[in-house]
C-alpha cells in the first residue's frame, strides 16, 4: 500500500509564466483509488435509471454553472498552463455549448429504435450504459478535454473517472465541483489523483468498463494496449501534424491571416492546429513573404494581458522537446525565417517561429511539433499538395485554402486522409461535428453524438411477429 501523504507522493503545479509554484495536491493510495472507483460505480447504479430528459436537465445546468464561474475557471486555466486569458475565457463559453447541445440532441439520438425482421418479428434496439469509463487528458484545454468525454457518457448514462495531466489539476477539481453543485450526483464524476503505474492498474479493475484518452501517439499506444490487455474497449485521441494546404487559387491574404492564427492557437499546442503549411509554387512567394511577416509581428507576452498573442508554453520541458526539434530540422536542412531562439528571463516562452525548407527526414516535416513553429512545405501544383499532405503517419485534421469551394469540398471528400478538413478557415471543434481522427493520430469519435455512441451497448432485443 503506498503512502498518499508523503513528501514525495503529491502532484505540484506551477504557473509556467512565473515558474512559480502554484499549489500541491497529495495522490491517493491505491485503497483511497479503487473506494474512489467504487463510489463512482455506485453512484452510476441509479445514475444510469434516469431518463434521457432528466440526465439532460442535469447536463443544462453544469453549463450554466459554466459560465457562471467563467472568469473564476479562466483565470486558473490560465495560472496553471499560460494560455491567454481570452483563450481561456472561450474554452469555458466551448464547453458550456457542448453541455446544451449534448442536453438538446441526446434524448433523440440515444433514443430506442425498432426494426421489422425478415421473418415477421419485431426488433427493438436499445443503447444501455455500460458502466464507468476511465478518462485520461491533457493539460492544453484543462477544462475542454474532459468535458469533451465527460458530457457524453453522462448523458448516454454511464459514470466517468478522469485522470488529468498534474499540471493541471486544480481545473479538474473545480471542474468537479461545478459538476456536483449543478446537481450532478456525487462521484458520477470523479478525479484520480493517481501516477502511471496505478493509472495501468486501474484500468484492469472489472469496473472499469470503457478507456479514453488524449494525447501523444507514443502514450495512446501503450495506454490502447493496456485496454486491449483486459478487453476493454477504448477511444484513442492522439496527436498530429495537420496540413494546410494553399492551392493555385487560394485567397492568399485570407490563406496568411488564418494559418497564422491556427499555428499559434492556445500557444500552438493543440492536437488539432495547422502545423504544417503546403504551398503551391504559384503563390508560394506571396504566401511566404506575408506569413514570416505576420508570424513575425506575433506579440510574446503575459498571458493575462489583453494584447498579448502568444503566452507561454505549459511546461519547461516542452520548450525544451520544441526547441530540440528545430534545431534538429535545421541541421537536417531547414530554414529559420523568423524566430527559433529562447527568449532570456523566466517563464516558459517560445516566439512564434517559421521554418521554410522542410523536407522528409526532418522533425518539422515528419513529426509533431506542439508549439508556436509552422514548417512551410513547398509543393509543385494542387496534387502534390495533396500527396504531400497525405504523407504522414498522423491524420487528425486539414485544412483546404481554395476560392473554388466545390473542388475543394471533392478533395477533402476524395482524398484528404484525415478525420476532419476546414475549408478556408481554421476551428477546434464544434458540438455538431464528429472530432477524431485516422491513422496514428487515433480511433474512435467524440462530439456530434458519436461520442454518445462509443460507450453503450447496442442491445437488440426481439419479440414475437
Amino acid at each position: 500500500m503506498k503512502d498518499a501523504h508523503s513528501a514525495d507522493r503529491a502532484i505540484t503545479t506551477t504557473n509556467p509564466a512565473t515558474e512559480k509554484q502554484l499549489d500541491s495536491y497529495p495522490l491517493m493510495s491505491d485503497a483511497e483509488m479503487v473506494s474512489a472507483l467504487e463510489a463512482c460505480h455506485a453512484a452510476f447504479t441509479d445514475w444510469r435509471h434516469k431518463t434521457h430528459k432528466e440526465r439532460g436537465e442535469v447536463l443544462k445546468a453544469i453549463g450554466a454553472g459554466l459560465r457562471a464561474r467563467k472568469e473564476e475557471f479562466a483565470a486558473l486555466m490560465t495560472r496553471e498552463v499560460g494560455k491567454r486569458l481570452e483563450d481561456s475565457r472561450n474554452e469555458i463559453e466551448l464547453c458550456a455549448a457542448i453541455c446544451d447541445w449534448t442536453a438538446q440532441a441526446g434524448p433523440e439520438i440515444l433514443a430506442d429504435e425498432t426494426r421489422e425482421i425478415q421473418d415477421g418479428r419485431k426488433g427493438v434496439i436499445t443503447k444501455s450504459p455500460i458502466g464507468v469509463i476511465y478518462g485520461i487528458q491533457p493539460w492544453n484545454f484543462p477544462a475542454y478535454q474532459a468535458v469533451r468525454y465527460a458530457i457524453a457518457n453522462l448523458m448516454a448514462g454511464n459514470g466517468v473517472l478522469l485522470k488529468h495531466a498534474s499540471n493541471c489539476t486544480g481545473s479538474g477539481l473545480m471542474l468537479r465541483d461545478i459538476f456536483e453543485e449543478a446537481g450532478l450526483p456525487k462521484n458520477l464524476f470523479t478525479v484520480l489523483l493517481i501516477d502511471h503505474d496505478q493509472s495501468d492498474d486501474l484500468i484492469g479493475h472489472k469496473l472499469v468498463r470503457g478507456v479514453t484518452m488524449t494525447g501523444s501517439a507514443g502514450s495512446g499506444s501503450k495506454i490502447a494496449a493496456k485496454a486491449g490487455e483486459h478487453l476493454k474497449k477504448s477511444v484513442m485521441e492522439l496527436g498530429s501534424n495537420d496540413a494546410y494546404l494553399v492551392l493555385e487559387d487560394a485567397d492568399v491574404e485570407l490563406a496568411v491571416k488564418t494559418c497564422v492564427t491556427g499555428r499559434i492557437f492556445n500557444n500552438g499546442e493543440t492536437c488539432v492546429n495547422a502545423k504544417r503549411f503546403i504551398v503551391t509554387d504559384k503563390v508560394y512567394d506571396a504566401f511566404i513573404d506575408g506569413y514570416i511577416k505576420a508570424m513575425g509581428d506575433v506579440t510574446l507576452g503575459d498571458p493575462t494581458r489583453e494584447d498579448t498573442d502568444l503566452g507561454p508554453m505549459a511546461r519547461g520541458d516542452l520548450r525544451d522537446t520544441l526547441h530540440e526539434q528545430v534545431q534538429q530540422s535545421v541541421a537536417k536542412g531547414a530554414r529559420i525565417a523568423v524566430g527559433g531562439k529562447i527568449p532570456d528571463g523566466t517563464g516558459y516562452y517560445y516566439p512564434a517561429t517559421v521554418l521554410t525548407e522542410v523536407a522528409p527526414g526532418q522533425p518539422a516535416y515528419d513529426e509533431e511539433l506542439f508549439g508556436p513553429v509552422a514548417s512551410v512545405i513547398r509543393a509543385k501544383d494542387d496534387e502534390d499538395a495533396m500527396r504531400i499532405a497525405n504523407d504522414s503517419r498522423f491524420g487528425l485534421g486539414g485544412g483546404i485554402f481554395s476560392k473554388d469551394e466545390d473542388r475543394a469540398l471533392e478533395l477533402a471528400r476524395a482524398h484528404f486522409d484525415t478525420g476532419m478538413v476546414f475549408i478556408n478557415h481554421f476551428n477546434l471543434a464544434t458540438p455538431e461535428m464528429p472530432f477524431g481522427g485516422v491513422k496514428d493520430s487515433g480511433y474512435g469519435r467524440e462530439h456530434g453524438g458519436f461520442g454518445m455512441n462509443e460507450f453503450v451497448n447496442a442491445k437488440a432485443i426481439t419479440l414475437p411477429g
